[in-house]
């Protein structure tokens, strides 16, 4: 899963590049460079983010339930969970201050205090609205944004070329972010992103959708037992990952020529994208539920230096950044000007290859990963039953 997020996140340290209004993948790069962003926009953009919102959500539901049979009380646990959610923001804005405006942890931070304060004692039914609730506005925002595309195409030719004109005078939005080689100034334009895609990422409705089924899923427990629901996990892995890849096809087609829509008009397809992301994370993160009920309890050496990765998710998600920007970005050395996408997805790769073998190490040496520690930390409190 962070080998998918590194692909997803490592094009927008890329600059000096023509990208399309809706992605951050280079226009100007050969046909290796567009089959691969091409394939990305099927099957990676728009699908991880919604996927680790998925599984954020499974986790607070495994969290609550594991302090619970230790003896805390719903309050003391519900504290647990606000401090660690405001944390998270914290995390979130320095990530972003720093290194990266993509970040998602503010997000997930945010949509955890809002949806645990109004939705998380409540009860599978009430849940379940609220999931059938969201899908439906989103669903209508689709077919809104879609409509108005399509009236927009109405307009007189002299009209569109005015807006397409302004659209690409506007320039890249990696080149605002990544290509500013005044470190302070970008520092200052990633926080400024930051606090606007966050709680832009709350009010498009995909994270808290997918968060919300995350914990209907902890509920029945789906992924803490694969083996009692394989059936389920199956209908949920191949319907999710068909739904989602189906919905980022328009996209992809739009972005290699192949289906023809003006780029002033890109954005009408966002929404479906968006909706169909969400199916296509619970897709993945059932998938890989499916994975590990193959792999069974005694993986071997490679596959538990994956898992090492995944226990210390948090700190290799931080690590992604520390290695992309210094070496991408203009503040840093640079080289996002002159690679396309083929090879940062291979740099993407070689640094998630990275992660997994210092899990090995910290593996070795039964070590917590230090973003792990603080947070763990930082939630308990005077609780924290290791001390």
């Amino acid at each position: 899963m962070l080998l998918l997020i590194a692909i997803a996140n490592v094009s927008w340290h890329l600059w000096g590049h023509p990208t399309g209004l809706m992605s951050a993948h280079p226009t100007d790069g050969g046909p290796l460079d567009t089959a691969l962003a091409a394939v990305s926009l099927v099957f990676i953009d728009g699908r991880i983010y919604p996927m680790f919102a998925f599984l954020f959500g499974y986790g607070m539901v495994q969290f609550a339930r594991s302090r619970g049979t230790r003896g805390f009380p719903d309050r003391i646990v519900d504290r647990m969970l606000l401090r660690r959610h405001l944390w998270l923001l914290v995390f979130g804005f320095v990530h972003a201050l720093l290194l990266f405006n993509g970040d998602i942890l503010g997000a997930y931070g945010l949509t955890g205090l809002i949806l645990g304060a109004a939705l998380f004692r409540r009860s599978d039914k009430a849940l379940r609205i609220t999931s059938w609730v969201l899908a439906g506005a989103l669903l209508l925002f689709a077919l809104g944004g879609l409509v108005i595309g399509l009236l927009m195409l109405l307009l007189p030719a002299e009209v569109q070329e005015e807006i397409s004109r302004s659209t690409e005078a506007g320039g890249s939005i990696t080149d605002m972010i990544s290509g500013q080689s005044n470190y302070a100034l970008a520092a200052l334009i990633r926080a400024g992103m930051w606090i606007g895609t966050t709680i832009g990422s709350v009010l498009m409705l995909t994270i808290p959708l997918a968060m919300v089924l995350g914990w209907i899923a902890a509920r029945r427990g789906l992924l803490d037992d694969p083996a009692a629901h394989r059936r389920t996990l199956v209908r949920i892995a191949v319907w999710g990952i068909a739904i989602g890849a189906l919905g980022g096809l328009p996209t992809a087609l739009a972005f290699t020529g192949v289906l023809p829509v003006p780029a002033m008009n890109s954005w009408m397809l966002s929404g479906f994208d968006q909706l169909t992301g969400v199916a296509g994370g619970a897709g993945y993160a059932a998938a890989f539920g499916l994975l590990a009920l193959r792999i069974g309890s005694r993986p071997g050496r490679i596959t538990a230096a994956v898992a090492g990765v995944g226990r210390r998710s948090l700190s290799f998600y931080l690590l992604q950044s520390v290695l992309f920007a210094p070496l991408l970005t203009a503040w840093g050395f640079g080289l996002g000007q002159h690679v396309g996408t083929a090879i940062a997805f291979a740099i993407a790769v070689g640094v998630w290859l990275l992660s997994v073998v210092i899990a090995a190490v910290m593996d070795a040496r039964n070590a917590r990963g230090p973003a792990e520690r603080l947070l763990r930390r930082l939630t308990y409190g005077p609780h924290d039953p290791a001390r």
